[in-house]
């Protein structure tokens, strides 16, 4: 405390006034005072207690007390910076500091440069007996955790809005892809009412996820004491953990520290850092692995291709050779039927008739001429030659109807009905492209005259087919054609 540079009582003109040598001023009562304590506790001391009438800030007003006193306790900006505990009231602390007199205000107090919780084996005993609980509930399971989706549209995260935690877990995001959307469920994480905050953002994500389309629900906050982190240990943020209807990431403090709710979300993540890679794929990745896949479809389609044109030519190969045995059985066919055609011709038939009438007339005229002097035999000269007579228009008439018969079925009468053939220029028929170059000249046969013609190409040629008649056994001519 600072002195006064002067000493009144000796200032000119004025006139001490007389006192008693043994009664003190306020200030030199409070200088002993002060004097005193801080000589009566030369190093810190280390008090416990019960935190009583908390108010946070950037300096730390609060006071112990146990059954018998209270101390007022002040903890200022520099200590509060540093202090990795949040005291809440009516817990019990260890306190480190050194005791001060303020003379100005006449109070005593503990000026705290640290703080710490008591009762951490309660804690951890706490903790051990809640996890065994809900283990036993099947809360743990993994058989009832679900998959979290690979590519979620909107995450929302259930954290302190002021954090390192969302900075982190935003900044990674965005640098891992920009397509999912966060929505920040600002709640206290730490402190008296955190749990309930925290419990009540799960479930609100829960009952509008579908309105709002929230695919994942991330708790997180960054690292502190086992205290700090005690909401997440809490049975109601748990519960609503576990009932929520869409899956739940829990990222809580750093690696080494584990949280009832991270056992109860559907995953765990040791950071918030590693919470946010697991919910956002590597826009990087995901293109190199769609080049990738690519070119693999790439490479089959081009194996595909080529290994179907193989077999597409192997195939061109066998019809082929098919369609030429095919077409030399045709044509074989063709020939058997040509030759059975010429020989039920009109004309061939018609001539070995009249050649037959021919050898009959000759030989009744001989009979005639051998027996004109016998009565008996001019009459039946005369009868033989009536039936001759007879006989012959008969035969010609059935002579004729075969001869309009067969030419209906005949070259002629295929030619009339738009048929046609081709012979080369040495009188051979053509029956196969095969048969004629380009170059050569052939003579096409129509029902009414031909034609002469100049080979450019041999378009293939289905081959007219001979089929015999079940009523006559003669044959009929159907098929062929371009």
């Amino acid at each position: 405390m600072a002195r006064l540079p002067f000493d009144p009582t000796k200032m000119a003109g004025a006139k001490a006034p007389a006192r008693d040598a043994g009664v003190l001023t306020v200030m030199q009562l409070s200088q002993r005072l002060g004097d005193t304590i801080q000589a009566g506790f030369p190093s810190p001391v280390r008090v416990v207690g019960e935190v009583s009438g908390f108010k946070p800030g950037s300096h730390w007003y609060f006071s112990l007390k146990d059954a018998e006193s209270v101390v007022p306790c002040v903890m200022f900006g520099q200590a509060v910076r540093v202090s990795g505990f949040t005291p809440v009231n009516g817990h019990e602390v260890v306190v480190t500091g050194r005791p001060d007199y303020w003379g100005k205000g006449g109070r005593t107090s503990l000026l705290v440069t640290k703080i710490e919780p008591v009762g951490e084996g309660v804690l951890d005993a706490a903790f051990r007996a809640l996890c065994n609980e809900l283990r036993e509930a099947g809360w743990f399971d993994e058989a009832r955790k679900r998959p979290i989706p690979a590519f979620p549209g909107r995450v929302a995260v259930v954290t302190s809005g002021t954090g390192a935690a969302l900075q982190d877990v935003l900044e990674t995001m965005r640098r891992r892809c920009r397509v999912a959307e966060v929505i920040l469920l600002d709640v206290p994480v730490q402190g008296q009412g955190a749990a309930d905050a925290v419990a009540a953002a799960v479930r609100w994500a829960g009952r509008v996820h579908s309105r709002e389309g929230i695919d994942v629900i991330l708790v997180t906050r960054g690292g502190g004491s086992k205290e700090d982190l005690w909401t997440f240990n809490e049975r109601v943020v748990a519960a609503a953990i576990r009932e929520s209807p869409v899956p739940v990431v829990a990222a809580i403090g750093h690696e080494v520290d584990t949280t009832i709710a991270e056992l109860v979300a559907d995953l765990r993540c040791a950071t918030p850092t590693q919470a946010a890679v697991r919910l956002t794929p590597d826009s990087a990745a995901l293109l190199d692995q769609l080049a990738a896949r690519g070119n693999q479809l790439r490479r089959t389609l081009t194996r595909f291709v080529r290994d179907s044109g193989a077999r597409a030519g192997g195939l061109a190969r066998v019809l082929g050779a098919t369609t030429r045995a095919r077409l030399g059985r045709e044509r074989h066919r063709l020939d058997l039927a040509g030759a059975a055609l010429e020989r039920v011709r009109p004309t061939a038939v018609l001539a070995a008739r009249w050649a037959c009438i021919e050898t009959l007339a000759v030989r009744l005229r001989g009979a005639i001429r051998g027996r004109t002097a016998r009565p008996a035999l001019e009459v039946l000269a005369d009868r033989l030659e009536r039936a001759a007579r007879g006989l012959v228009p008969r035969r010609t008439e059935r002579l004729s109807a075969l001869e309009r018969h067969l030419g209906s079925v005949g070259p002629a009468g295929v030619l009339e009905r738009g048929f046609s053939y081709t012979r080369r220029e040495d009188g051979r028929l053509v029956r196969s492209p095969a048969d004629v170059r380009p170059g050569d000249r052939v003579v096409t046969r129509v029902a009414d005259g031909s034609f002469g013609s100049v080979v450019e190409g041999s378009p293939a040629r289905r081959p007219a087919r001979v089929r015999p008649r079940a009523d006559t056994g003669e044959f009929d001519l159907f098929g062929g054609g371009g």
